[in-house]
C-alpha cells in the first residue's frame, strides 16, 4: 500500500484554490524535454530484506576510492579523517541540531560555530569568517555578489583557471542580478594577465589558488592592481589543506576568500555534502552573507555566544537580506572544526608537508616517463600532466586495472583531451605510486 494522505477531493480543492486544472499544470514552465512521459523503470515495492539485498548487490559493483590506489582530485580530495570526528558528530546533541533560532538555548551550537569561524579566519588570513556556506562553488558565487554590493559595480573578471563548476555556479547565480562576468579562455599556460582586464567598472577579480590546474601563485601584485582601480580581489581555495603550507590569501591582499572545507573532517561521501567557507576584512562585515556568531558575557558575567549578524532572508525581510541561502552546513562545519582542532597548527603544517612531498615524488617519476609531460612549475598536492593519448581513455583503462589515475580535464573542459589532473594526499603510499606508474606505462605504449 502507498501512503497517500490526501484524497482526490483534497487535491481538487487545493488545485482550485491556486487556479489550475491539474497537477501537470504546475510544471508547465518545465520544458517538455525535461519531463517524464512515463514512470521511471524501477522495481515495484518489496520487503526491507529484499531491498537491502538488491541495493547491496548493486553497491558491490562499485569500487570505493579507498578500495584502490586513488589520485582523484579536481576539487574534492581524499584525506585521512580520524575516527574521533565521526564519533563526536554523531552525538545526539550535534547530529540533530539545526539553525539556532533561539540562540540563548543553543550555546553548544553557537560555540562550535564561533570556533569554526575563528579557525577559518586564521587559515585564510582574514579578519572575520561567517558560520559556513553550502559549499565552495556557492560560496564563490556569494563572494562575487557581495563584491557587487560593496563596490556598487556590475562587472566581475573571472580567471580562466577557476574550477569550471565554480564558474558555472557563479554564472547561474548572477545571471538575473545584472552582474556581468568576463572570463578569458581556460588558462593552460599560467600567463593570463587579469590586471589588464580591470577597469573602473570592475567590482572584483576572482582567482583560484592553487588554481584548477594545481598551480600556486603569489597574488600580491594582482591585489595591488585591483585596489588601484577600486576593485576587490576574491580568492577561491578548493583544497583548504594547502593553507597549511602556502601563504594565505589575506596575507596576499585578498578582500574576500571563498573556499571548500571538505578536506578537513569530511569524507568523500559520493561528492557531498561539503562545507563552504567565506572570510573577509572587518570593514566588509556588514555585507557578509549568512550568519556570524559572536562572543559576549551574560548578566552574570559568564561567557556566552550570540548571533551577532543574521542576514539571511529567513531572519529579515527578503529585500534586505544579503543572501537567500537559508541554512548552513552545520554538521560538516563541526566535523571540520573537530578535525582541525585535533591537528592543531603543527599537525596541519605536517599534513600539508606530507601532501606536497608525495606530490613532488610522483611528479618527478611521471616527468621521466615517455608519453607524459608535467605542465606545472609550481603546485601543492595536485598537478596537470599532458599524455600522449586522450586522458579519458587512459583513465578508463587504468580503472579496469584497479587504479584511479586522476581526473581527465576533458570532463570539465572538452577541448583538453590529453590533460590529466593528478592529486596526491597523505593517503597515497609509495606502493600506490608504483601501481600508477607501472599501469600508466602499459597504457601509453
Amino acid at each position: 500500500m502507498r501512503y497517500l494522505p490526501l484524497s482526490a477531493d483534497d487535491r481538487g480543492q487545493m488545485l482550485a484554490a491556486i487556479g489550475v486544472d491539474s497537477v501537470d499544470d504546475l510544471y508547465r514552465d518545465v520544458p517538455a524535454g525535461g519531463r517524464l512521459t512515463s514512470p521511471i523503470e524501477l522495481p515495484g515495492h518489496t520487503g526491507e530484506i529484499e531491498v537491502e539485498r538488491a541495493l547491496t548487490s548493486m553497491a558491490a559493483r562499485n569500487t570505493p576510492a579507498g578500495g584502490a590506489p586513488s589520485f582523484l582530485g579536481g576539487g574534492i580530495y581524499r584525506h585521512f579523517v580520524p575516527a574521533a570526528v565521526d564519533h563526536l558528530i554523531q552525538r545526539g546533541e550535534f547530529l540533530t541540531a539545526y539553525t539556532p533560532y533561539q540562540p540563548e538555548v543553543s550555546q553548544g551550537t553557537l560555540q562550535y560555530l564561533f570556533e569554526f569561524q575563528t579557525q577559518v579566519a586564521l587559515l585564510t588570513g582574514c579578519d572575520v569568517a561567517n558560520a559556513s556556506m553550502y559549499d565552495g562553488a556557492t560560496a564563490c558565487a556569494e563572494a562575487v555578489i557581495m563584491a557587487g554590493r560593496i563596490t556598487k559595480r556590475k562587472k566581475a573578471v573571472v580567471s580562466g583557471a577557476l574550477h569550471p563548476h565554480y564558474a558555472a555556479v557563479t554564472a547561474t547565480s548572477t545571471e538575473f542580478l545584472g552582474l556581468e562576468l568576463v572570463t578569458p579562455n581556460p588558462d593552460l599556460t599560467g600567463e593570463e594577465d587579469l590586471s589588464a582586464m580591470i577597469g573602473g567598472d570592475t567590482a572584483c577579480v576572482v582567482v583560484q589558488n592553487p588554481d584548477f590546474f594545481g598551480r600556486v601563485r603569489d597574488l600580491t601584485a594582482l591585489a595591488d592592481a585591483c585596489h588601484a582601480q577600486g576593485a576587490l580581489l576574491v580568492v577561491v581555495v578548493t583544497e583548504i589543506v594547502a593553507l597549511g603550507l602556502i601563504k594565505s590569501p589575506g596575507e596576499m591582499g585578498a578582500d574576500i576568500v571563498a573556499g571548500e572545507g571538505q578536506s578537513l573532517g569530511n569524507a568523500l561521501n559520493f561528492g557531498g555534502p561539503t562545507v563552504g567557507l567565506m572570510a573577509t576584512r572587518q570593514k566588509f562585515v556588514r555585507q557578509l552573507p549568512g550568519r556570524l556568531v559572536g562572543q559576549t558575557t551574560d548578566v552574570d558575567g559568564q561567557r556566552g555566544f550570540v548571533l551577532t549578524l543574521s542576514t539571511r532572508e529567513q531572519h529579515i525581510r527578503r529585500d534586505k537580506a544579503t543572501s537567500n541561502i537559508c541554512t548552513n552546513s552545520g554538521l560538516c562545519a563541526l566535523a571540520f572544526t573537530i578535525h582541525l582542532t585535533m591537528l592543531g597548527e603543527v599537525g596541519l603544517r605536517k599534513m600539508a608537508a606530507l601532501n606536497h612531498a608525495g606530490a613532488m615524488r610522483l611528479a618527478e617519476r611521471l616527468a621521466g616517463m615517455a608519453g607524459v609531460e608535467v605542465l606545472n612549475e609550481s603546485f601543492f598536492n595536485e598537478f596537470t600532466v599532458r599524455l600522449s593519448k586522450p586522458a579519458s581513455g587512459v583513465v578508463d583503462a587504468l580503472a579496469e586495472k584497479g587504479v584511479f589515475a586522476g581526473v581527465p580535464v576533458s570532463r570539465l573542459l572538452p577541448d583538453a583531451e590529453q590533460l590529466l589532473l593528478v592529486a596526491v594526499t597523505e593517503l597515497n603510499s609509495d606502493d600506490d605510486m608504483d601501481r600508477l606508474v607501472n599501469e600508466l606505462e602499459e597504457a601509453l605504449r
